[in-house]
């Protein structure tokens, strides 16, 4: 079995994020980026399903020379290989169309990512894959078992879960409770500086949008406290301030 995972390369949630040029770039300086933790769960399951010999691994990033730690830490976790699109992930159509193309030329059993990227949240890519590449693609799912040439997956919907058995190859985005994400040993820290990194350079993508400009949330007020027998003045500020009533 062969299996392909996507990973991204993003800010570590401590990070204090900042914009420069008029609030039209984000500011890379002095932020830590880390490999995306839906990602990493994707990851471990991978690893998972593949021990013992039962398969291989790719790891696959759309991403400049900067990602190449984080593909790393990949490598270091237990994928076999990696691949490494060199090119800035503009939005998630380029990132999917630059994996798509990929795989079509490289064929996976099973093409595994984090269900969204913890810096635009958009859970996008794994649904567009499946489309790019005419294949079934389940997006969130909760648990993941390999059953012969047939996946089964389980995600929660509205009242229960919903279990699905999806015949090779497919896409997965893959959400908490896939696997609990593994931590890299020295063994594999040290095995990863050997393992093959191909970087390939991007195709030509139509640019679907554009990023105007990046807006911070607004700071927080200040804690207004209320005597628990006020009723009447924690109402009035619920109706004029926060304006949920």
């Amino acid at each position: 079995m062969k299996i392909l995972v996507c990973i991204s390369n993003v800010p570590d949630t401590t990070t204090k994020i900042t914009f420069t040029d008029n609030n039209t770039q984000f500011n890379t300086n002095g932020v830590q980026f880390i490999l995306n933790p839906y990602d990493e769960i994707a990851l471990s399951r991978a690893i998972e399903l593949t021990e013992g010999g039962k398969g291989t691994i790719t790891v696959i990033n759309v991403g400049e020379v900067a990602t190449e730690a984080t593909i790393r830490k990949a490598l270091a976790i237990g994928a076999d290989d990696a691949v490494r699109i060199n090119a800035k992930p503009h939005d998630a159509w380029f990132v999917s169309y630059q994996i798509a193309d990929y795989v079509k030329q490289n064929a996976f059993d099973l093409i595994l990512a984090g269900r969204e990227s913890i810096d635009y949240n958009g859970s996008k890519v794994a649904g567009m894959l499946g489309e790019l590449l005419d294949i079934p693609s389940v997006s969130i799912i909760k648990k993941l078992d390999i059953d012969g040439d047939k996946g089964i997956v389980e995600r929660e919907i509205e009242g229960g879960k919903e279990i699905l058995v999806i015949p090779f190859p497919f896409v997965a985005g893959a959400a908490e409770g896939v696997a609990e994400p593994k931590i890299p040993n020295m063994r594999g820290i040290m095995s990863a500086r050997t393992k093959p990194l191909n970087v390939i350079e991007p195709v030509e993508v139509k640019v679907t949008s554009e990023i105007l400009n990046y807006e911070t949330p607004a700071p927080r007020g200040q804690v207004k406290l209320i005597a628990v027998d006020d009723s009447a003045s924690l109402i009035g500020l619920l109706h004029t301030e926060a304006r949920v009533i």
